[in-house]
This record gives C-alpha cells, structure tokens and sequence, in this order.
C-alpha cells in the first residue's frame, strides 16, 4: 500500500493560503469593518495597534513597517501556497513567521491568544507541508 499526498497537500496548501490572504485582507478592511461578524481588525490602523500589542518594545513607526513587512510577506506566502509554486520554501516561511507570531502572542497576551486563534496548529501544518515529497497540482510539479 502506497501513502498519496495527493488530495491532502492540496486542501492544505488551499486552506494555509486562503488563511493568510484572508488575514491579510481583514486589516486591509476589505471584509468590512470592525465590529462586524468576524472582522478581527477591520482597518489598518486597528491592525497596527494590535501589532503594538505584540511589539510593546517598538515605537509605532517601527509598528507600523513590522506590521507591513509581516503583510507582504503573508501575501507572498498565500499565493505561492495557493498556486504551488516554491511550495516547500513558502511552507517553511510559513511555518516561521506563525511560530514568531504565536511566540509574541504568547509572551505579550498570554499562551491562550495563540491557541484561540489555533496559530501553532497553523505552524505545525506548514511544517508538515514542506516534508510532503511531491506538490500534485502545482506549478512546481508541472513538466514546463
């Protein structure tokens, strides 16, 4: 009996992505604003008073290109995971950007912030998809 990765590589590297750009386009306000069902920020401004939160040491200027730093990247990271393309690299980035973010949740709110928002789950699950051998349905495992 063989193992496939087929089918569960990509649900998850379609739910890790959609998650990121999901994130992304709540602190963009794209969902809609704050207060609304299931808008966490709502606008950039409430995003980057979070990330304070997460930074206390910073200024808000730094704040302010942390946070922008952090967003391209998790926009580059949804769509490379999205598409297939550099899946095991954007995996990893993946996995190391939650587990910085978890680890601040975790040292400034408190260990549950992390875990009510399943961000290590997250990270594990990126670990788990840059081990997968073979990315079916990719851009990296079409024959250009």
């Amino acid at each position: 009996m063989t193992n496939s990765f087929k089918v569960p590589q990509l649900l998850l590297r379609i739910a890790l992505g959609m998650g990121f750009l999901t994130t992304v386009s709540d602190r963009l306000g794209l969902l809609g604003p704050f207060g609304n069902r299931n808008i966490e920020w709502g606008s950039w401004d409430s995003f980057i008073s979070y990330t304070g939160t997460l930074m206390p040491f910073l200024d808000r200027p730094i704040v302010n290109v942390m946070g922008s730093i952090a967003t391209f990247a998790e926009v580059v990271i949804g769509i490379l995971l999205i598409i297939g393309f550099r899946t095991r690299q954007a995996a990893i980035a993946s996995c190391i950007l939650t587990f910085i973010f978890g680890s601040a949740m975790a040292m400034f709110l408190g260990i549950k912030a992390p875990i009510n928002f399943a961000v290590f789950p997250v990270c594990t699950a990126s670990l788990l998809l840059a081990t997968i051998p073979e990315y079916k349905w990719s851009i990296d495992n079409s024959k250009l």
